[in-house]
C-alpha cells in the first residue's frame, strides 16, 4: 500500500525540531507492523498538498497544536480534501488534529474540554463494533489536548469514549476512522512532550501526566489496528 501522510503539525520549535517529524513517527509506526508499505508525507500546514490524493490507497491525517477552530487557509483547502475522501469512499484515517478537521468537516463542532488538558497516557474504550479492530477493548494511549468535539456528526458512528470524552473516536462504514488521541508518540517522546509543556498546562496536569506514564502505551497494536483499518475490505 502507498499512504499519504498529511502532516498539519505546526510545530516548528528547537523541540520539534530535534526529534523525528509526524510523517517520520507514523511512517515508523505503520512501517513496523507493514514493512513492505510506502508513505509519502505532505506537509500541508505549509501549503504542500498531494497532486492527485485519489491515487493513493489511503490518506492519513496527523496531529498538530493548532486548532481546527482557526480556520486558517490550509485547514479550508484540506477540508475540500477530506470531503473528496469521503465522497469517493478512499481510506481516510485522523489523529488528534486530524480526528478534529475531519468531524468539523461533517459538521461537528469543536469545545474546549469542560475537566482540561487530557495529558500524557489516557485510556479510550470501544463503544462500537469495527471489524478491523485488534486486541482489548481498554486501550491505553498517549495524548495531548485541550479541544475535543461535541458530538458525533451525522453519518458516523462513535467507536471510542474516554474520561470526559464522549466522541474519542469516530468511524464511517470501513473507509473513515478517528482517534482523538496521539498513537504515533512513542513513550520517551511523551515523556519529553510531559515536561516541555509543564509552563503551558500547568503543575496539576504536569504532575497527573507524569504520575501516568509508568506504563507505556502498546506501539505495536496501534499500528496493527490502523494498518488492518487500511486494508479492511479491500
Amino acid at each position: 500500500m502507498h499512504i499519504a501522510i498529511l502532516v498539519t503539525n505546526t510545530d516548528f520549535s528547537a523541540f520539534a525540531s530535534a526529534r523525528p517529524d509526524d510523517g517520520e513517527k507514523f511512517a515508523t509506526l505503520l512501517g513496523t507492523v507493514r514493512p513492505d508499505w510506502r508513505f509519502s508525507p505532505f506537509w500541508v500546514c505549509k501549503g504542500e498538498f498531494p497532486a492527485d490524493p485519489a491515487r493513493f490507497d489511503g490518506l492519513l491525517i496527523t496531529g498538530s497544536p493548532a486548532s481546527v477552530t482557526e480556520d486558517a487557509p490550509w485547514m479550508l483547502r484540506l477540508m475540500d480534501v477530506v470531503r473528496a475522501a469521503i465522497a469517493r469512499r478512499q481510506k481516510l484515517y485522523g489523529a488528534c488534529f486530524g480526528h478534529q478537521l475531519i468531524s468539523r468537516t461533517l459538521g461537528a463542532g469543536i469545545i474546549r474540554n469542560p475537566q482540561g488538558w487530557g495529558h500524557g497516557l489516557l485510556r479510550v474504550r470501544r463503544a462500537a463494533p469495527m471489524p478491523w479492530a485488534y486486541g482489548s477493548n481498554s486501550i491505553p494511549v498517549y495524548g495531548s489536548h485541550i479541544e475535543q468535539v461535541a458530538a458525533a456528526p451525522a453519518g458516523t458512528r462513535t467507536v471510542y469514549t474516554g474520561e470526559g470524552l464522549p466522541v474519542a473516536g469516530l468511524a464511517m462504514g470501513d473507509h473513515l476512522y478517528t482517534l482523538q488521541h496521539h498513537p504515533e508518540m512513542t513513550h520517551r517522546f511523551i515523556c519529553d512532550l510531559v515536561e516541555e509543556y509543564a509552563d503551558v498546562v500547568g503543575t496539576e496536569v504536569t504532575a497527573r501526566a507524569r504520575a501516568s506514564l509508568h506504563e507505556p502505551a502498546d506501539h505495536g497494536f496501534l499500528g496493527e489496528e490502523i494498518a488492518r483499518f487500511y486494508e479492511w475490505g479491500r
